[in-house]
């Protein structure tokens, strides 16, 4: 299985959970090139608490103290962002690479994500809530990343069903829904493996 970027329409939309979720069924390694924000824990700890082996979880390249986008945090913490120690490692040969907010978000002042996806070129699945506002923030996120040529694996929701939402995002973004994953109250690995497995088909990452 390849590499997949996880990406999101927004920040706080279940890029992690989805993320642990994906490499715990693929049996692949995470990786959170830069983590903005450390007071409440990291992704990478959360990544852990839900499943994902502890030897799976690569370091950050980036690891700064302010909750906001990098490009600022990097500038609170006084350090300078290189975007060669961004590029991802061919080893290991299955890894989920998860970005950090939106697609838009500078990692520094003059590089957004999307950019870094665009010289990836790797997979990207796009993670959307199915509550209100997503049909323009979905799409406007999918349409940043095919004007920069980056190559789209699916799209993956979270929260309640909304079937009509769903399906206008899939057919006016032309991307496939990959599944979508239901809150879940008291999560842990256990509830996340369940809920994923009953939601996604893990030869749609093949």
């Amino acid at each position: 299985m390849p590499h997949f970027v996880i990406a999101g329409t927004d920040t706080d939309i279940g890029k992690t959970v989805f993320a642990a979720a994906l490499t715990q069924a693929m049996g692949a390694h995470y990786w959170k090139p830069v983590q903005a924000g450390i007071e409440d824990g990291t992704d990478a700890e959360r990544a852990g608490a839900l499943g994902v082996l502890a030897n799976h979880i690569l370091p950050n390249a980036y690891r700064l103290t302010t909750a906001c986008s990098p490009h600022q945090a990097a500038a609170i913490d006084g350090v300078t962002i290189d975007p060669a120690r961004l590029t991802p490692p061919s080893q290991p040969a299955n890894l989920i690479i998860e970005g950090a907010g939106g697609v838009l978000v500078p990692v520094t002042p003059d590089l957004l994500f999307a950019d870094l996806f665009a010289e990836w070129q790797l997979p990207v699945i796009l993670v959307a809530s199915t509550g209100l506002g997503t049909i323009n923030h979905s799409l406007l996120s999918i349409e940043a990343l095919r004007y920069r040529g980056v190559p789209i694996q699916g799209i993956a929701f979270t929260g309640k069903e909304n079937a009509e939402t769903q399906s206008i995002i899939a057919r006016l973004g032309d991307v496939d829904v990959l599944g979508r994953l239901p809150h879940l109250q008291d999560l842990n690995a256990e509830k996340l493996r369940h809920a994923f497995a009953a939601n996604f088909r893990l030869e749609d990452f093949a």
